[in-house]
This record gives structure tokens, C-alpha cells and sequence, in this order.
């Protein structure tokens, strides 16, 4: 992976973030591989201790990889961020928690995620350049990665003065404050790395060590705890407007530049956490709480949008800084039931993948970086990196625990599953994740059950990028209990996965959202050509329709004209995410069914005629199926 190196050296496993022209930004991939390393490092007695370092001068690692979590959070796709930081915060346990010593080298930026990285472990090393703060606050979030437990325990009322300011602490500061432990001079790490590998002596690193620097804050430490001993944030606010130092003049300007409840529910965690009871799962169990609700209740998109993609600086806050309800914080960190962090790890599953194309490949490789063990088979698609290949499908499904199918349509689905089911150990499950006619789908899972098999019918939305990102939608027909068994699955590569009933239930809600899909793009790209043509400028009607009562996904989400909107694969020559041949073959399905239940869908049915036109005889095969703006656009009224 180009963002990070993993490998032993000597005596020490070595982790390296090498993305230092994106601050070493922490991505979900980095993080799951450091999991994967430390996973693989605690039983190998060939390590000795752990050392976490980074590329480049300026950081160290400057936050967390936000931009997929605004994307998907502003098309209202909330579960991609909840994996992400579930997955996270496990990780930030596991640090904090290792038996053996782990060493991070925090130079430059130390910022939110950076800290989850490099402020847990045994022994946390700074320098002459290091500037560590937790600056969530200011996007609309709170500090978390497990922050909140740093913060609880500062000095006096210092945790809740650097939670709320978001203040930078240099390397005196940062020993001062307990996020650092060792202070050792940037142009001796080389040398101390040199020696640990060759010792793995954990020895060296104290004896390096030097003094630690003078802190500014702990000469400030009563002023802060003066100006910060409140309850709530109102009581901190109208502290620091009684005060006339200057002090609390630059403190209170720096608050009310930020989230309201973001602060509010900062301070309320603190307080809460402080005591003898603190441990790392516990604060990251509070932060999961507020990490769940925030893009849906709280104000992290919009501080997204003010401080990083818009930059206009003027964040639009739910609530005012002196009349937050304090209802507002009691929800934010309500218990979440069901969905509680958990640090249980999921066991691993034999896999046998069957269809390894564009959707499959990328679909089995994220199951592979999870650590599960997958054995594929294809007629042509090459293997992804980890995959075992089988010489036939039938050996791809011997004595594994889930097969997984992504095939073109029914008819093979029915062909490849009278192979394998005979094949396939009694009590395993049959996914099929391919987008199929509903009959094709009930008459598998009618095999598989008198062979003493689960039966899934699992198709997928979110095109090829999801399935490289791993933020499908799974939609899901058949038994509970199978489908219990590959749930954690469909949380690796996806993001949501709805049980919808019986089997064939899966199928049917694909068709019928990929009915609305086909309907809305054309309904989408219709209103553009229009606006085209009556002198509407295009990014003036998506800022009114985005935001009023012609808001759907396709123009939010996956707007058809170039350079309006997010990214969307008409900022790509119309290449496809999600080709017109695709959509065509669902449009079909979707009359296939209507027919056969006798419904009346006159609206799925032009739009199969129109995707049928634009395929077989305009050139749309082998284009995104949101190229039909374009076919509008050089057309007249017929």
C-alpha cells in the first residue's frame, strides 16, 4: 500500500506512514493495515517492540482521511463514517492496550486521528517541531479517537481548555499535559531507530531521552482552571467574559468561532470520564455514542463544508452559543443499545468467491485485507492480490463457511449452482450477490435448502466504487439465521446491508430502486437539457434543486453535468460507475417482474424503452448510464 510501510526490521516491526503531502491524513486502509500488523506482530517472537513513525518534516499525522466521510454523509449514507470509526477505535484499543512496547515519533502536526495513533501507546516521543492539539471542535465533532480519555486526564482544567480551543501544544506542553512521555531531539530518531532494531531494548529510548522543554500552559494552569472549572458551556462562556485578562479575551473569540454542541458535549464527556474508573474502551465507547449521531444530528457536515470544501469560513451552526438545550447534549451521548461499540473481533471465514470481475474482484480483495481466507474462481478475471485460485468452481466451495457469488444473470446463477451445491459442506451459506429475476433467485434458494444449505439473495448498489471502497448496499433475501452468519461480511465490503425478508425479497427491492434509479437519472437529466435550452445556468439549478423538493440521489449524489455537484463519472468523459447496458439489464428485470404480478409500471417501462434506444442504437453501450444528459441535450421535442 503506497500510504504506508509495514515491515520488520531486526528486532522491531515498523510502521511508516509515507503519505506526506496529505500530512500523513490517516485513511481507513492505513488503519485497518496497522491492525493487521499489530495482530500479526503480538505472537511473533521475533518482534521485540513496535515503532510508528512518518514520512516528511511537516507531520506526523495531521487527522483523519474526512473526505469519503463528508461525501457519503452529505448523499445521507451515514454508515460509511460509523464503520470507519467503530473500525478506528478498535484499533486505538489494540494500541493502547498491546503487551508488547510501542514507540510512536511524533514530529510536526499531531492532530485528531494522529493522536488516536501515537498518543496511546507505551512510550510517546516528541521533538523540537512537534505541535499536538485535538481541533474537532471546530469542524462540528468532538474530540475523540480516544481524546476524551487524554483530556479527562490533564491537569486540572486543562483537558477541557484543549478539547474546547483546540489549542497547539508544543513538545513541553504536550509531556505537560500527558500526551507525550519522552522528549528526544528529530536529528537523533534515526539513531535511536538503528538501535532498537538491532537491540529491541526498549532501554535505548529512555536512555536517549532528554529533558523535557518548559511548558507554557502549566505556567497558565491556574488561569485555566479558573476561567474552565464550569459545568456546562455556559458557565465556561460567561467565566471568560467576567474575566478582563487578555487571556480569556483570545479564548472566548476562539470559542465562539466553534460548534456549540460540539463543545458542550465535550465538556459533558470529560466530566463524565474524570475519575478512577477511566479506561481507553470506556472514553471510546462515550465518543462512539456522539460518532454515530454526528453527521445526522450534529454539525460535523457542516463544519466539513465551512473549513474544507467550500472554505468559506462561516460555518452555519444548528444552535447559538448561549441558548444550546440541554436536551441537545443529553442525546448526542444517549446510550446507543444494539449498535454500542463493541471491541469483539469477528472470527475468521473460509470464503469461496465465484465471479471475480469488475464488482467481484474488488468485493473479495476487501474481504481478503479483513483477514478472512478466500479461495476464487473465474473464467477470465485475474485473481485479486490474496486470493487463492481454484481450478474449478466446485474446488472454490470446498469446506468453506460462505460461498459468494457475482454472476451476470439467472440463467448462469442456476448453472453455477447446480455445481457447486452438491459440493458445498452442509450448514454453509450460499450468498448470491449477482443482480438476477427474482424466480432465478427463489428457485437457488430451494436447492440450497433441501441440501441443508443457507440461502441468500444479496444484490448490491454503489457500482464499482463501492465495491473498491467498500460502501455497497447489500439488500438481502432469506433465513435469519444465514443471514446472521454473513453479516459481518456485508459490513466489510459495505456499508449498509437491509434484511428484507424471505428469499427473492433481496432481488425485488434491487429492482425496484434500480426502477426509481433508471426513472429519476432521466427525469434528471431531462430538467438539465431543459434548463439548457431556456438559459438556466446549470450550477444555479442544481444550488435550487438540490435543496428544495427535486432533491433524489441522482442529482445530490451523482449529478449527470459535468463540473456540478460532487464528482460523479460526467466529470470523467461519462465513463461508467454504473454502465447504461447495467442499467437496462435491471430496467428489464423490473418489467420481467411487473409482468409477471401483473403490475402496472408505465413510468419503469418507458424508461426501459428509453435505456433500450439509447444502448442499442445511440451509442450509450459501454457509457455511464447519466450520459443520457448529453443524448437530451442534441435533441429536439419530437
Amino acid at each position: 500500500m503506497s500510504d504506508i510501510s509495514i515491515r520488520i526490521e531486526g528486532r522491531v516491526g515498523h510502521i511508516t506512514l509515507t503519505r506526506s503531502k496529505a500530512l500523513n491524513a490517516l485513511s481507513y486502509d492505513m488503519c485497518m493495515a496497522t491492525e493487521k500488523a499489530l495482530d500479526a506482530w503480538r505472537e511473533n517472537d521475533d518482534v521485540a517492540l513496535i515503532v510508528i513513525d512518518a514520512e516528511g518534516d511537516k507531520a506526523f499525522c495531521a487527522g483523519g482521511d474526512i473526505a469519503e466521510m463528508y461525501r457519503t454523509g452529505i448523499a445521507g449514507d451515514f454508515d460509511y463514517g460509523r464503520k470507519f470509526w467503530r473500525d478506528e477505535y478498535r484499533m486505538n484499543a489494540k494500541l493502547a492496550e498491546y503487551p508488547k512496547p510501542i514507540i510512536s515519533l511524533m514530529q510536526g502536526f499531531t492532530m485528531g486521528g494522529g493522536v488516536g495513533l501515537g498518543g496511546h501507546v507505551s512510550h510517546r516521543v516528541v521533538c523540537e517541531t512537534s505541535q499536538i492539539s485535538m481541533p474537532e471542535c471546530g469542524i462540528g465533532f468532538v474530540p475523540d479517537v480516544g481524546g476524551s480519555f487524554l483530556l479527562a486526564r490533564a491537569p486540572g482544567r486543562l483537558g477541557e481548555y484543549l478539547g474546547l480551543t483546540a489549542a497547539r501544544m508544543g513538545p513541553g506542553d504536550a509531556i505537560y499535559a500527558g500526551f507525550a512521555d519522552h522528549f528526544i531531539p528529530q536529528d537523533r530518531w534515526p539513531d535511536l531507530i538503528a538501535r532498537l532494531c538491532e537491540t529491541g531494548d526498549i532501554a535505548v529510548l529512555t536512555n536517549m531521552a532528554s529533558p523535557a522543554p518548559e511548558s507554557p500552559m502549566a505556567t497558565q494552569q491556574d488561569d485555566i482552571d479558573g476561567l474552565f472549572g464550569g459545568e456546562a458551556l455556559q458557565d465556561v462562556l460567561n467565566l471568560l467574559r467576567a474575566s478582563d485578562s487578555d487571556f480569556a479575551a483570545k479564548t472566548l473569540k476562539t470559542l465562539m468561532r466553534n460548534a456549540p454542541l460540539s463543545m458542550a458535549v465535550t465538556i459533558e464527556m470529560i466530566h463524565r470520564l474524570r475519575g478512577p474508573s477511566l479506561t481507553i474502551r470506556k472514553a471510546l465507547e462515550m465518543e462512539y455514542r456522539v460518532s454515530h449521531r454526528i453527521m445526522e444530528h450534529g454539525d460535523f457536515l457542516e463544519g466539513i463544508r465551512a473549513q474544507i470544501i467550500d472554505k468559506d469560513r462561516n460555518p452555519q451552526w444548528r444552535h447559538e452559543h448561549d441558548s444550546l438545550p440541554a436536551i441537545a447534549v443529553s442525546k448526542m451521548l444517549m446510550p446507543l443499545g444494539k449498535d454500542t461499540l463493541s471491541f469483539k473481533e469477528e472470527k475468521t471465514m473460509k470464503i469461496g468467491f465465484i465471479g471475480l470481475g469488475n464488482m467481484g474482484g474488488p468485493m473479495a480483495a476487501n474481504l481478503v485485507k479483513a483477514g478472512h481466507e478466500v479461495t476464487g474462481f473465474d473464467l477470465t478475471a485475474p485473481m485479486p492480490e490474496g486470493v487463492s485460485k481454484a481450478d474449478s468452481a466446485t474446488a472454490a466451495v470446498n469446506g468453506v463457511d460462505v460461498v459468494i457469488t457475482m454472476l451476470p444473470n439467472g440463467d448462469i446463477l442456476r448453472s453455477v449452482a447446480d455445481q457447486i451445491i452438491p459440493a458445498m459442506r452442509q450448514g454453509a451459506v450460499l450468498c448470491d450477490c449477482s443482480t438476477v429475476d427474482v424466480d432465478s433467485a427463489r428457485a437457488v434458494a430451494t436447492l440450497a435448502d433441501a441440501a441443508g444449505l443457507g440461502a441468500l439473495d444479496a444484490p448490491v448498489s454503489g457500482g464499482v466504487g463501492g465495491a473498491m471502497a467498500g460502501t455497497l448496499t447489500f439488500m438481502v433475501g432469506g433465513g435469519a439465521e444465514a443471514f446472521a452468519t454473513v453479516e459481518p461480511l456485508f459490513a466489510i465490503m459495505g456499508q449498509k446491508a437491509v434484511h428484507c425478508g424471505a428469499s427473492g425479497a433481496g432481488q425485488a427491492a434491487k429492482i425496484c430502486n434500480n426502477m426509481i434509479l433508471g426513472v429519476t437519472m432521466i427525469a434528471t437529466c431531462e430538467a438539465f437539457a431543459l434548463a439548457d435550452k431556456l438559459g438556466l445556468d446549470r450550477q444555479k439549478m442544481f444550488d435550487v434543486v438540490s435543496t428544495s423538493s427535486g432533491y433524489s440521489w441522482t442529482m445530490n449524489a451523482y449529478c449527470p453535468a459535468p463540473g456540478v455537484g460532487p464528482q460523479s463519472p460526467a466529470d470523467n468523459d461519462y465513463k461508467p460507475g454504473f454502465a447504461s447496458e447495467l442499467m437496462l439489464k435491471d430496467l428489464r428485470l423490473s418489467q420481467q417482474a411487473a409482468e409477471s404480478v401483473d403490475a402496472d409500471t408505465p413510468m419503469g417501462q418507458m424508461a426501459k424503452a428509453l435505456y433500450e434506444q439509447f444502448v442499442e442504437n445511440e451509442g450509450g453501450k459501454g457509457m455511464d448510464f447519466s450520459a443520457m444528459l448529453p443524448r437530451f441535450e442534441n435533441r429536439g421535442r419530437d
